[in-house]
Protein backbone atom coordinates (compact mmCIF):
# COMPACT_ATOMS: atom_id res chain seq x y z
CA UNK A 1 0.00 0.00 0.00
CA UNK A 2 1.09 3.43 -0.75
CA UNK A 3 1.74 6.01 1.62
CA UNK A 4 -1.63 7.65 2.08
CA UNK A 5 -2.67 11.35 2.60
CA UNK A 6 -3.46 11.92 6.08
CA UNK A 7 -4.42 15.52 7.77
CA UNK A 8 -3.53 16.58 11.37
CA UNK A 9 -5.98 14.69 13.59
CA UNK A 10 -5.45 11.57 11.24
CA UNK A 11 -1.79 11.38 12.10
CA UNK A 12 -1.96 12.21 15.76
CA UNK A 13 -4.44 9.29 16.36
CA UNK A 14 -1.80 7.09 14.76
CA UNK A 15 1.13 8.35 16.66
CA UNK A 16 -0.77 8.02 19.68
CA UNK A 17 -1.85 4.52 18.96
CA UNK A 18 1.31 3.41 17.94
CA UNK A 19 2.78 4.65 21.42
CA UNK A 20 -0.16 2.79 22.93
CA UNK A 21 -3.22 1.09 21.39
CA UNK A 22 -5.22 0.94 24.51
CA UNK A 23 -5.80 4.60 24.82
CA UNK A 24 -9.68 5.34 24.99
CA UNK A 25 -10.89 6.95 22.32
CA UNK A 26 -12.06 10.08 24.55
CA UNK A 27 -8.72 10.62 26.09
CA UNK A 28 -7.65 11.46 22.38
CA UNK A 29 -10.71 13.71 21.86
CA UNK A 30 -10.07 15.33 24.58
CA UNK A 31 -6.13 16.35 23.82
CA UNK A 32 -7.34 17.26 20.54
CA UNK A 33 -10.40 19.33 20.71
CA UNK A 34 -12.47 17.06 19.02
CA UNK A 35 -15.84 14.37 19.61
CA UNK A 36 -14.99 11.14 20.53
CA UNK A 37 -17.63 10.05 17.88
CA UNK A 38 -15.06 12.07 15.73
CA UNK A 39 -11.74 9.71 17.04
CA UNK A 40 -14.13 6.69 16.56
CA UNK A 41 -14.88 7.55 12.42
CA UNK A 42 -11.74 8.61 12.15
CA UNK A 43 -9.95 5.10 13.74
CA UNK A 44 -12.85 3.19 11.30
CA UNK A 45 -11.58 4.95 8.17
CA UNK A 46 -7.91 3.70 8.89
CA UNK A 47 -9.19 0.60 9.88
CA UNK A 48 -10.43 0.17 6.31
CA UNK A 49 -8.20 1.66 4.50
CA UNK A 50 -5.90 -0.71 6.01
CA UNK A 51 -3.70 1.74 7.67
CA UNK A 52 -3.90 0.00 11.00
CA UNK A 53 -3.64 -3.71 10.63
CA UNK A 54 -5.00 -4.48 14.53
CA UNK A 55 -3.46 -3.99 17.71
CA UNK A 56 -1.59 -6.46 19.76
CA UNK A 57 -0.80 -7.62 23.71
CA UNK A 58 3.35 -8.09 24.00
CA UNK A 59 4.06 -10.26 26.45
CA UNK A 60 7.22 -10.39 28.27
CA UNK A 61 9.01 -13.89 26.23
CA UNK A 62 10.91 -14.51 29.73
CA UNK A 63 7.80 -14.71 31.80
CA UNK A 64 6.75 -17.66 29.87
CA UNK A 65 9.88 -19.36 30.11
CA UNK A 66 11.29 -18.35 26.65
CA UNK A 67 15.35 -17.57 26.99
CA UNK A 68 16.52 -17.61 23.73
CA UNK A 69 16.37 -15.48 20.92
CA UNK A 70 17.42 -16.19 17.74
CA UNK A 71 17.68 -14.70 14.17
CA UNK A 72 18.03 -17.77 11.37
CA UNK A 73 19.00 -17.76 8.06
CA UNK A 74 17.50 -20.47 6.25
CA UNK A 75 19.10 -21.59 2.58
CA UNK A 76 16.88 -23.93 0.63
CA UNK A 77 17.89 -26.83 -1.32
CA UNK A 78 15.05 -25.93 -3.75
CA UNK A 79 14.11 -22.22 -2.98
CA UNK A 80 11.12 -22.60 -5.73
CA UNK A 81 9.42 -24.46 -2.75
CA UNK A 82 10.33 -21.15 -0.40
CA UNK A 83 5.95 -20.89 -0.02
CA UNK A 84 5.87 -24.56 1.39
CA UNK A 85 8.53 -24.36 3.86
CA UNK A 86 6.88 -21.06 4.97
CA UNK A 87 3.36 -22.81 5.20
CA UNK A 88 5.54 -25.48 7.35
CA UNK A 89 7.07 -22.74 9.10
CA UNK A 90 3.83 -20.93 10.08
CA UNK A 91 3.41 -24.68 12.17
CA UNK A 92 6.01 -23.87 14.30
CA UNK A 93 4.62 -21.94 16.86
CA UNK A 94 8.08 -20.95 18.87
CA UNK A 95 9.17 -18.89 15.17
CA UNK A 96 7.45 -15.23 15.87
CA UNK A 97 8.63 -13.68 12.45
CA UNK A 98 9.72 -14.79 9.08
CA UNK A 99 10.77 -12.45 6.05
CA UNK A 100 11.77 -13.45 2.54
CA UNK A 101 14.76 -11.84 2.36
CA UNK A 102 17.33 -10.46 -0.31
CA UNK A 103 21.31 -11.43 -0.35
CA UNK A 104 22.48 -14.84 1.33
CA UNK A 105 19.28 -16.26 2.67
CA UNK A 106 15.86 -17.34 0.80
CA UNK A 107 14.34 -17.46 4.44
CA UNK A 108 15.02 -15.04 7.48
CA UNK A 109 13.40 -16.08 10.87
CA UNK A 110 13.17 -15.22 14.40
CA UNK A 111 12.28 -17.29 16.88
CA UNK A 112 12.16 -17.33 20.66
CA UNK A 113 13.30 -21.06 22.88
CA UNK A 114 13.20 -22.23 26.44
CA UNK A 115 17.18 -22.13 26.60
CA UNK A 116 19.76 -23.50 23.77
CA UNK A 117 19.14 -27.47 23.63
CA UNK A 118 15.54 -26.35 22.91
CA UNK A 119 16.75 -23.97 20.27
CA UNK A 120 19.32 -26.90 18.67
CA UNK A 121 16.03 -29.05 19.00
CA UNK A 122 14.35 -26.60 16.80
CA UNK A 123 17.11 -26.24 13.92
CA UNK A 124 17.71 -30.17 14.05
CA UNK A 125 14.37 -31.96 14.07
CA UNK A 126 12.18 -29.20 12.86
CA UNK A 127 13.16 -26.53 10.44
CA UNK A 128 16.40 -28.15 8.93
CA UNK A 129 14.09 -31.27 8.40
CA UNK A 130 11.94 -28.68 5.71
CA UNK A 131 14.56 -28.65 3.22
CA UNK A 132 16.99 -26.10 4.24
CA UNK A 133 20.39 -27.10 2.72
CA UNK A 134 21.96 -25.12 5.96
CA UNK A 135 21.15 -22.50 8.57
CA UNK A 136 22.82 -19.89 9.92
CA UNK A 137 21.95 -18.71 13.55
CA UNK A 138 22.32 -15.44 15.34
CA UNK A 139 21.62 -15.29 19.22
CA UNK A 140 20.30 -12.38 20.74
CA UNK A 141 21.72 -11.68 23.96
CA UNK A 142 19.20 -8.88 25.18
CA UNK A 143 16.68 -6.16 22.88
CA UNK A 144 17.40 -2.84 23.06
CA UNK A 145 15.57 -1.47 21.23
CA UNK A 146 12.15 -1.42 19.42
CA UNK A 147 9.44 0.73 18.35
CA UNK A 148 6.79 1.67 15.86
CA UNK A 149 7.31 2.47 12.53
CA UNK A 150 7.60 6.25 12.86
CA UNK A 151 3.97 8.73 12.13
CA UNK A 152 5.02 11.33 9.29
Amino acid sequence: MNRQNFDALDLKILRDLSMNARKPYLEIAREYGVSGAAVHQRIQKLLAAGVITGSECLIDPTSMGYETCAFVGIYLREPSRSAEVVEELKKIPEIIECHYTTGRYDILIKLMAVNNEHLLHLLQNEIQQLGAARTETLMSFRQVLKRPVPVR
